[in-house]
């Protein structure tokens, strides 16, 4: 049961001091209890009570740290089951899985695929996070993969998958400074792989044959003292795997049961059974139930569209819409005579646009002002996207001296603005476009004569 704020209360020292920041102590406990602030904030309370108050005010749900630098991961760490209770807080991450069971030409075209899947997506650099190192049998050859990959120049975090402890610890000294993810404990092995990781905190990854034994693996754990670790749900079927995680996130979230308060690895190579279409299907539905990594067997661009757009979109959130960063984008190899076309910086209503503009095959300059990240109309209707914000952007930021064009195509449903805009900006001809996107290439084709 969650502690409230009284029973937090009855622990604190009780003093007016006031140097938590809070007027008494009371009110610091029922922030604390809210989950508001840190117990330690309170500098007079005493260690004792800390320790007792610390994990029992802590989040259900673990956050874990994986990689280093730039790739530096957090999982888990979530508080609500549904995106529109709240927001979901740590992405999912992918992985691509490589064997010593492999030839070295699967393995090059793999981490070839892994290096060319790299680029920005409103904002965020969308790549695969993580090799997953699995072991087939051959040790010589399976440290001749991690060594490989290590000097592939490839930015990932790494997942040891290694159940022979003697295997897995030769492995770990090769990217043990990579704070990598060692997956393989079970019931047998499972004292020692805590041994082997224990000292340098890294996460562990445990498997077992069903979700009452996996929560038994855990309890076994955790009775050790530690507790950085990632579960594997199960991957005998998608059923079971569905099942399962859906299950461990209830049990820990719903239920208050911190046994299951774990991020969780899913092998969508496997439950898959290598269809590349079901294996992206699978990835979908596990980015939005609840897999923190999916492991896939291969990433192209085929899979990564699909993928890295749906996470963007659950993982973004929802009452802060995603938006394009302002500025002046060329399409369709544009130059500086190539007429304006103007809309916002709702990332949604850019792409349909962009989109739209490309399908045209006309040269055209994308205008995005910051209209607060709002659609046409609602930025237009809150005063963000109006004559003279569009003008203040184009001043501001240079438009003038960039380009030699003098064409400014406004949205059709804010032609209300084109005559404030004649007289922001003389010598521009501003010109109202369509109401509709689907109507772009038509109108761009007419305009130009292309």
């Amino acid at each position: 049961m969650a502690l409230t704020g009284l029973d937090i209360f009855k622990l604190t020292p009780k003093k007016n001091c006031k140097d938590c920041g809070f007027p008494t102590c009371l009110a610091f406990s029922m922030k604390v209890a809210a989950g508001g602030v840190e117990i330690g904030k309170c500098p007079h309370m005493s260690s004792e009570a800390i320790e007792k108050l610390s994990e029992a005010t802590a989040p259900l749900m673990k956050t874990i740290t994986v990689g280093t630098g730039d790739t530096e991961y957090k999982l888990g760490g979530e508080t609500v089951l549904f995106r529109h209770e709240k927001t979901f807080v740590n992405r999912n991450r992918f992985a691509v899985l490589l064997s010593d069971s492999m030839d070295d030409a699967e393995v090059d075209a793999k981490i070839q695929h892994m290096i060319d899947v790299n680029y920005v997506r409103i904002g965020e650099e969308m790549k695969v996070e993580f090799a997953a190192l699995k072991y087939a049998g051959n040790k010589d050859k399976y440290i001749a993969l991690v060594n490989k990959v290590k000097a592939s120049g490839l930015k990932v975090a790494y997942i040891l998958i290694v159940e022979d402890v003697n295997v897995a610890k030769e492995a770990l000294e090769l990217v043990k400074a990579e704070n990598p993810v060692v997956y393989g404990a079970n019931k047998e092995n499972f004292k020692e792989m805590v041994e082997l990781v224990k000292a340098d905190n890294i996460a562990l990854g445990l498997k077992s044959e069903s979700l009452e034994a996996l929560y038994a693996l855990v309890e076994e754990v955790q009775k050790l003292g530690y507790k950085n670790l990632v579960l594997d749900p199960g991957s005998a079927s998608v059923k079971e795997a569905f099942e399962n995680t859906v299950q461990i996130r209830r049990i820990n979230l719903q239920g208050g049961d911190r046994t299951f308060g774990y991020p969780s690895i899913l092998f969508v190579d496997e439950l898959a059974k290598g269809d590349k279409f079901m294996e992206v299907a699978l990835s979908t539905l596990f980015t939005m139930k609840y897999g923190s990594i999916i492991v896939l067997s291969d990433m192209d661009f085929a899979r990564a569209l699909p993928l890295y757009g749906l996470r963007q979109n659950v993982f973004t959130d929802p009452q802060k819409p995603m938006r394009v960063e302002p500025g002046i984008y060329p399409i369709n190899g544009a130059d500086e005579n190539a007429p304006i076309i103007c809309t916002v910086d709702f990332a949604l209503t850019y792409f349909i646009v962009a989109g739209e503009v490309e399908r045209s095959k006309v040269p055209v300059q994308m205008l995005i002002p910051d209209a607060g990240g709002y659609s046409v109309l609602t930025s237009w209707a809150a005063g963000k996207f109006t004559a003279s914000s569009i003008t203040k952007f184009i001043k501001e930021n240079g438009i003038e001296e960039k380009v030699k064009t003098r064409k400014l195509i406004l949205p059709g449903k804010v032609a209300v603005l084109k005559g404030d805009l004649e007289e922001n900006l003389p010598g521009w001809e501003i010109i109202v476009g369509t109401a509709e996107s689907m109507f772009i290439p038509k109108f761009l084709k007419e305009l130009t004569g292309k």
